[in-house]
């Protein structure tokens, strides 16, 4: 990555919620509880999926990597927020905040990638129940799975490959408490269409068509679920993806009031509210929610407290 000579600004200024000095130690106690419970149920998540053979399906495999994603996800933006209710000093240099947006870029761009793979997982144990577990072997997830991992990986090295090419020359303070690409371009002196259009419309696929592939799959779905007779058949089928569709409304709602508002529209404070909600809670409630709608993972946790218990 070759960077422009005419970029002068080596350091960016995080905001954050600096407006809020008079309750800056009770926002990092109630933020750093926030941290401690996501990645405690997201890691319990992982290993009651190792550890247990009933969880040894597709759905749960990929139930593990996305809260595996959420441990990675939320560990590269919670680190830098916590210490900004503590120190005076937010700068974060140009390569570090470069580094943040890439790895955030690619863990956001899994997310969506993730989401949609379970969607279809679902698609196919409804809508093609017999040869289920032939179309979804261990194979086949795996493939999804790495397809996912590698692609938005190289999704986000595009479009942050992008960013050196923009001149930054003045002012230098990131209204938000981690390194955002809509405020990098409102910073940038030196305006760039086409970097912009490219950056946009990659961006814009990678979320939109995963967004596009879950919508028709739980069309499918619901239509599949509809024609099954008994209620009690009805019901089960539907418990199965309830659960993925209050995580995907969680996660694409927050996006889409995000991103799909005009700027204008948006004050600084709501769209840092925003921001929190998809890159602190949301990582946070995607466990309770498998957990709590599940029996088959609150009877996994039993089963390892049990064991514990018994062998203290």
């Amino acid at each position: 990555m070759e960077w422009k000579n005419e970029t002068s600004i080596t350091k960016f200024i995080l905001l954050g919620f600096r407006n809020l000095n008079e309750v800056q130690i009770l926002l990092f106690a109630l933020f750093l509880v926030i941290y401690i419970l996501t990645m405690a149920g997201n890691l319990l998540m992982v290993a009651l999926v190792v550890y247990d053979q009933q969880l040894h399906t597709p759905m749960y495999f990929f139930l593990g990597n996305l809260s595996f994603l959420e441990t990675c996800y939320t560990s590269i933006i919670s680190p830098r927020l916590l210490a900004g209710f503590l120190v005076e000093d937010r700068t974060v240099s140009f390569r570090d905040c470069i580094t943040q947006l890439f790895f955030f870029g690619a863990l956001a761009s899994i997310e969506c990638f993730l989401l949609a793979v379970m969607a279809y997982d679902r698609y196919l144990a409804i809508c093609n129940p017999l040869s289920y577990m032939v179309m979804m072997n261990l194979r086949v997830c795996l493939l999804l799975v790495s397809a996912s991992w590698i692609t938005g990986f190289s999704a986000s090295a595009l479009v942050v490959g992008m960013v050196p090419q923009l001149n930054f020359c003045g002012p230098n303070e990131i209204n938000n408490f981690f390194c955002d690409m809509e405020e990098l371009f409102r910073l940038s002196c030196t305006k760039s269409p086409l970097v912009e259009m490219i950056i946009l419309v990659s961006c814009s696929l990678i979320s939109l068509v995963p967004f596009l592939f879950i919508i028709v799959s739980y069309v499918l779905i619901l239509s599949a679920i509809l024609q099954i007779a008994s209620s009690t058949g009805r019901q089960k089928a539907f418990s199965t993806c309830a659960s993925h569709l209050l995580v995907v409304s969680l996660y694409y709602g927050t996006l889409i009031i995000m991103y799909m508002t005009p700027s204008v529209e948006l004050s600084p404070g709501f769209h840092k509210a925003l921001s929190l909600m998809y890159t602190a809670v949301t990582p946070m409630f995607n466990p309770i929610i498998y957990s709590l709608r599940n029996q088959e993972v609150k009877g996994a946790f039993r089963k390892v407290m049990m064991q514990n218990l018994g062998m203290i």
